[in-house]
């Protein structure tokens, strides 16, 4: 086997190779919640049961997740390029599968190589970017993020739109030409790779997977039907077996898929232990005021889905910022910042009640959107923490700390919601508990970040 390091990418390529990693990313990320606006229609079409619409929104959740990390180590194995433009090209050839899909079986079975190719295509982005001159990365990896925070709050909207005006199917549709829009430019403009000699770590590879695919159906399917079922009791079995292999693994391979000495390095630990709490925090919100603003706000859904459209706005708008921040005051206390606005958006959003408009929920939107923008050097700082032939696992351990937190954070501030005697009121107290988290990110931030 062999991996790759990527070099540096010229000044005429580099703008097209911005606009590739950012392109990737926005739409692979944006496939975690572009379904859900969209699953009523597919229900009717295809006759589906509820257990198997759950499957059409999470089975994409559960392959990307778990494939994440072997995804970066194939990257760093095989080639950052190669991995990235056989990522897309399965992503975007599932995606057509899943458009044509006429039986719930078959898009069942689409939404899962989906998962599998974005397993491939993100840790793949954040390698190419690790061999790039420390300005082109980062601002690559703000525009990476960006671009993943911008699809999380346009997910509901871009699907609505399309399930409503055209037909379901085009939720998956819409990837094709832009995906083959994509693997061009990639491949027009993502540097070629030069081999080093390393080996796949199969027992480290398959560990993994148990660990993070168990780990993830058990966090989906206990918000639904509830943490003692035998399935998620079993899952959670697993999650704990294959996590204890896993670290035996790491500890006794000559080379280990992720070596746990990474987590030594105050940046990198610091930065994924930000981006978890950050994580944990607003994927919690976001989910949870969506039904806040419809149930209690009287919003209508598509009034719901646009309350999000200034967060997305302000992250693309703000994101430029961040590195010449970061250069001014250094990334540990730009991200800083930027998770303390975003924890007081969430405080200034947990005093909202019924009878309140669009007066009171802007300005903690707004605060969310430009924290969440100034916390873009976390990306960078991690990948320069690492040699650049582990970038590709740097990549991956980054990546899934994202998706995974989200899940984390849906779990965990739904805990606080049920607890709680009406929803208004959990929803409050949710709120304050993850702004809690993020500010916990925030000192860490400052302390681990140069």
């Amino acid at each position: 086997m062999s991996a790759a390091v990527t070099g540096p990418a010229t000044a005429a390529t580099g703008r097209w190779l911005l606009a590739a990693v950012g392109l990737a990313g926005f739409l692979t990320t944006l496939d975690n919640t572009v379904v859900t606006v969209a699953l009523p229609s597919i229900q009717r079409d295809l006759g589906a049961s509820l257990a198997a619409l759950e499957w059409v929104a999470t089975g994409y959740l559960l392959t990307f997740a778990g494939l994440m990390p072997a995804g970066g180590r194939l990257a760093d194995v095989w080639g950052h390029r190669r991995t990235l433009l056989t990522g897309l090209a399965l992503f975007t050839a599932a995606s057509l599968a899943a458009g044509l899909a006429g039986a719930i079986g078959a898009l069942v079975a689409a939404r899962l190589v989906q998962g599998a190719g974005a397993a491939l295509v993100l840790p793949a982005t954040l390698a190419v970017l690790a061999g790039q001159e420390e300005r082109t990365r980062s601002m690559g990896v703000a525009v990476w993020m960006a671009s993943g925070a911008g699809a999380l709050a346009l997910g509901p909207v871009v699907g609505g739109y399309l399930s409503q005006h055209l037909h379901w199917s085009w939720v998956f549709l819409v990837n094709v030409p832009l995906g083959a829009a994509v693997v061009a430019l990639a491949a027009a403009s993502v540097p070629a790779s030069r081999p080093v000699a390393r080996s796949l770590d199969v027992p480290g590879v398959l560990a993994s997977v148990a660990f993070l695919a168990s780990g993830t159906f058990a966090l989906v399917q206990g918000g639904e039907h509830g943490y003692g079922s035998p399935a998620v009791a079993g899952a959670l079995a697993v999650c704990a077996g294959s996590g204890t292999a896993f670290a035996v693994v790491a500890r006794r391979a000559a080379d280990p898929m992720v070596d746990l000495r990474l987590f030594a390095v105050r940046a990198f630990a610091g930065g994924v232990a930000a981006q978890v709490l950050w994580g944990l925090g607003v994927n919690g919100v976001f989910f949870y005021t969506a039904l806040f603003l419809q149930g209690v706000l009287g919003f209508t859904p598509t009034a719901s889905g646009l309350a999000f459209v200034p967060l997305a706005l302000l992250v693309v708008l703000v994101t430029p910022l961040a590195p010449l921040l970061e250069r001014r005051i250094g990334a540990g206390r730009t991200v800083a910042a930027g998770l303390v606005l975003v924890a007081a958006g969430m405080a200034v959003a947990a005093t909202l009640e019924a009878g309140d408009g669009w007066g009171r929920l802007l300005p903690a939107v707004c605060a969310i959107g430009i924290g969440s923008a100034l916390t873009m050097p976390l990306g960078s700082a991690v990948l320069g923490a690492v040699p650049e032939s582990r970038a590709g696992v740097a990549g991956g351990v980054f990546s899934v700390s994202r998706e995974v937190s989200g899940l984390f954070g849906i779990a965990a501030v739904g805990a606080v919601v049920h607890a709680a005697g009406s929803f208004a009121t959990g929803y409050a107290a949710g709120l304050l508990a993850a702004a809690g988290l993020v500010l916990a990110g925030a000192l860490i931030a400052v302390r681990t970040l140069g």
